[in-house]
C-alpha cells in the first residue's frame, strides 16, 4: 500500500526538522503553521477492490494525534457516498514538537536566539544559516558569545590564544572552536580588526590579531670548525624562524632531509649544515634570505609527494638541487621499495628534465603501481658514496669536503 499513513506524515516533519526549518523559524519569525502535509490517497480502483483497507486507512488518519484531517465526500459507483481524507494539517508548532519529541531542543535553541539577539544581533544570520550546528553548540554558546564579546572589546590584542582570560572559558577553548569562532568573528568584528589575507584554521591567530607560536627550524652543524654554540662541536640546534633568519655562521652548503635519523646521522661536511625538513611548509625557511647565497640540496622520498615538496621548495629557492632522488638510487634499492598511499596527479613545473621523467614514471605507474622509496631505506654506504661524488665535483659551486 502506497497511501500516506501516520508514519509517512511524521517522516515529512522529521525531514523538515533535519533541514533546520523549524529552528530557522525561531530566528526569522516565519509563520509556518498550520502546515499542510503531503497526502497520497487511495484511487477509485482502490475503493472498489480494497474497500476495507481504505476504511482502515481513513480511520487510522482520523485517530492520529497532532494532525487535523479535512474530509471530502465522494460518490463511488459501487460503494456509494463515502467521506475520505482530502488533506492533513499540523495545526501548531506545539503539536509538531510533541509528535517529534523535540520540545527541549527547540527551547534550547530559542534561548540561544534570545541571548544572541540581546548581545550580538549580528550573529542572527549565522543562527539562521546553521541552526542545527548552533543547537549542537548550545552548551558552549555562552562561552562562544563571551569570546566574541572579548574580541569586540579587545581587537587585535597581540596576545596568545591561551592568554585570553574569561570566566568559564578554559585555556584551550578558543583553539578547540576556531572554525565556528572564525565565522562568528567575521560577522561581528570591524573590518579593520580582521586581516582578510589570512584564511583557514591554520591562520586563525594571524587573522584576528593573536600571537602565533613561533615556527621552529631544527638544524645540525656538519663542520666541527663552525662554532655555532660555544663549547659544542656539531650541535643539534632548534631556533625560531626569525632567529634562524639572522644567523651569521659561515655556511656555504645546506642539506635538507625529511627523516630524523638521516638528519642525526648525516656525515660531517665542511662549511655545511643539515636542516630537518618541514614537508610542504617552507614559509618559515623562506625568511632566511642568506640561504640564497648557499648551495641547497634537498633529500626527500622518491615518490610523487617527494617531488611535489621539491617543486614547492623551488618556489622559494629556485637554485635547490635534489639529492638521492634519482633513478640510479631508486634502482639500487629495489629490495626496499614500498607503496605510496595517495600519489599526486598534478603536473609539476619546477623539476629538471631528469626529475620530471622520474616523476612521470612514478605518477603514471610505469615502473610499478604507487611505487615509493622512503629516504630512510637508503643505505648509508650509498649516502656516503653519493655525497663524496657531489663534493668532489669541481664544477659545483662551493665544493666542500666530506669528513
Amino acid at each position: 500500500m502506497t497511501w500516506t499513513g501516520p508514519k509517512e506524515l511524521k517522516s515529512q516533519l522529521v525531514r523538515l526538522w533535519e533541514r533546520g526549518e523549524f529552528l530557522r523559524d525561531v530566528v526569522t519569525g516565519n509563520a509556518r503553521f498550520p502546515l499542510r502535509l503531503s497526502l497520497k490517497s487511495p484511487s477509485s480502483a482502490d475503493i472498489t477492490d480494497r474497500f476495507e483497507a481504505v476504511r482502515a486507512w481513513a480511520a487510522e488518519l482520523a485517530a492520529t494525534n497532532s494532525v487535523r484531517v479535512d474530509w471530502q465526500e465522494l460518490r463511488h459507483r459501487v460503494q456509494g457516498a463515502q467521506k475520505l481524507p482530502a488533506s492533513v494539517w499540523v495545526e501548531s508548532l506545539e503539536n509538531t514538537l510533541s509528535w517529534l519529541g523535540k520540545r527541549r531542543e527547540w527551547e534550547r535553541f530559542s534561548a540561544q536566539v534570545s541571548v544572541t539577539r540581546q548581545t550580538h544581533p549580528a550573529l542572527l544570520p549565522w543562527l539562521e544559516k546553521r541552526p542545527l550546528q548552533a543547537l549542537e553548540l548550545s552548551v558552549e554558546w555562552p562561552q562562544l558569545l563571551a569570546v566574541v564579546t572579548w574580541l569586540v572589546e579587545h581587537p587585535r590584542s597581540g596576545l596568545y590564544l591561551r592568554q585570553v582570560d574569561l570566566p568559564g572559558v578554559h585555556s584551550k577553548f578558543i583553539e578547540a572552536h576556531r572554525s565556528v569562532l572564525a565565522e562568528l568573528l567575521d560577522l561581528t568584528l570591524h573590518t579593520d580588526a580582521v586581516d582578510h589575507s589570512k584564511t583557514g584554521i591554520g591562520q586563525f591567530s594571524a587573522r584576528y590579531g593573536f600571537l602565533e607560536k613561533p615556527t621552529r627550524i631544527r638544524f645540525r652543524v656538519l663542520d666541527p670548525a663552525i662554532r655555532a654554540v660555544p663549547g659544542s662541536v656539531c650541535p643539534d640546534v632548534t631556533l625560531d624562524a626569525d632567529s634562524f633568519s639572522l644567523l651569521t655562521i659561515p655556511v656555504r652548503r645546506v642539506f635538507i632531509t625529511e627523516n630524523e635519523t638521516n638528519f642525526l646521522a648525516f656525515p660531517q661536511v665542511d662549511d655545511a649544515i643539515v636542516i630537518f625538513g618541514a614537508g610542504y611548509g617552507w614559509d618559515a625557511l623562506a625568511r632566511s634570505h642568506w640561504l640564497q647565497n648557499c648551495s641547497i640540496h634537498y633529500w626527500g622520498d622518491i615518490d610523487t609527494h617527494g617531488f611535489g615538496i621539491l617543486d614547492q621548495l623551488r618556489g622559494y629557492f629556485d637554485h635547490v638541487d635534489s639529492f638521492l632522488m634519482d633513478r640510479s638510487t631508486l634502482d639500487a634499492h629495489t629490495a626496499v621499495w614500498g607503496s605510496e598511499d595517495k600519489p599526486l596527479r598534478m603536473d609539476l613545473h619546477r623539476l629538471t628534465p631528469k626529475e620530471s621523467a622520474l616523476y612521470d614514471d612514478l605518477r603514471d605507474n610505469r615502473i610499478r603501481g604507487k611505487l615509493r622509496l622512503e629516504q630512510e631505506h637508503i643505505g648509508f654506504h650509498w649516502l656516503a658514496q653519493c655525497l663524496e661524488q657531489l663534493l668532489d665535483d669541481t664544477t659545483a659551486p662551493h665544493s666542500g669536503t666530506l669528513r
